[in-house]
This record gives C-alpha cells, sequence and structure tokens, in this order.
C-alpha cells in the first residue's frame, strides 16, 4: 500500500529540517515521512524550550500534525 502525503505539508517538514539542520532538499526528501516528522517534533520542542515556552510541539490529537491551526509549523524562528 502506498501511501500519500499532504503536498504542502511535505514541502513544510522538508524545508523545516532542511533549514535546522542545514540538510540538502534530497537529504530531507529522501529521509520517511515518520523520521522527518519526528525531527520536525524535535527541532520545534528545542526551539520551544530555548524560548522559554510550553512545549507545544506535540502532534494534534485530531490530525498528527505538529502544523498549527494557521498552517505554519509551532515554534517556528519568526516567532523569536
Amino acid at each position: 500500500m502506498i501511501s500519500l502525503y499532504d503536498r504542502e505539508t511535505l514541502f513544510e517538514e522538508v524545508a523545516f529540517v532542511a533549514y535546522h539542520f542545514g540538510w540538502s532538499r534530497d537529504e530531507a526528501l529522501g529521509m520517511p515521512h515518520w523520521e522527518r516528522h519526528r525531527w520536525c517534533e524535535e527541532v520545534s520542542a528545542i526551539n520551544d524550550r530555548m524560548n522559554g515556552g510550553e512545549d507545544t510541539a506535540d502532534p494534534d490529537p485530531d490530525t498528527g500534525s505538529i502544523l498549527g491551526g494557521d498552517g505554519v509549523i509551532q515554534n517556528s524562528l519568526e516567532d523569536v
């Protein structure tokens, strides 16, 4: 069975891990979705702790997404 992921989520996850780790697009895109998603959660949690906020990197219980309601990855550096 082939699983397809929302294109916007895929772009956000790849951009997020590539930016934070300095990985190439191909390196980030080549990871399995579950691993890339987990790296997004970890980076978000670290950013949140560094910014002194609550750890809101837990996935949304309804969607399993770490994206905020406005489609922006939670705890991004834009909030700094």
